[in-house]
């Protein structure tokens, strides 16, 4: 599993030893609160790093840590899983960033990263996002970055305060990826 390098950000590899700078990075904004998704905490830290290390053993989930390039502090993570390599699809999920750092360049960043390399090099055919129906900025942020809503899944999962989660999907697909890149790079690079 490679690092994805972009000009103000890195995504690399989830480590074990992350567990610290996970915590750090969640407790700007205190985000293991939120209903809408995991984020974890200092008591669900080593179920967090333990659920995603185990899917990338698996090969079905790629874990990031999400890094400032400047001064090398975690400020969040994301992840692809449901890695389907026969069908030559996956989803980009589980992504959350230090509150100080959302509505900035770094999701934006992010994304676009994970997106040229699910595409360019991966070469899928299809990449999906899920966010929980409640969740209003997830959903315009899915949307800005040129993805397609879908619909929405009911009753999509449990969550961990026991509320049956209602999940939009969206995706981009194959022949939208050239129209989403350049969009992203205008918006990236302008």
């Amino acid at each position: 599993m490679q690092a994805l390098e972009g000009p103000r950000i890195i995504l690399r590899p989830l480590q074990r030893d992350d567990a610290a700078a996970l915590v750090a990075a969640a407790s700007d904004g205190e985000l293991w609160n939120l209903p809408f998704t995991v984020v974890p905490s200092a008591t669900t830290v080593s179920t967090y790093l333990d659920t995603a290390l185990k899917g990338r053993d698996a090969g079905t989930v790629l874990p990031y840590a999400t890094v400032l390039r400047e001064t090398g502090e975690v400020i969040g993570s994301t992840r692809f899983w449901k890695v389907d390599r026969a069908n030559r699809k996956l989803e980009i999920g589980s992504t959350w960033i230090s509150r100080r750092w959302q509505r900035s360049f770094v999701n934006t960043e992010a994304k676009y990263l994970m997106l040229r390399h699910a595409f360019e090099v991966l070469e899928c055919v299809r990449v999906q996002f899920t966010t929980d129906e409640i969740n209003a900025p997830s959903r315009a942020a899915i949307l800005r970055l040129g993805a397609k809503q879908e619909g929405i899944v009911r009753n999509e999962r449990i969550m961990p305060d026991g509320r049956k989660r209602n999940s939009v999907r969206f995706s981009v697909i194959d022949e939208e990826w050239t129209a989403v890149r350049g969009a992203l790079e205008a918006r990236l690079y302008r």
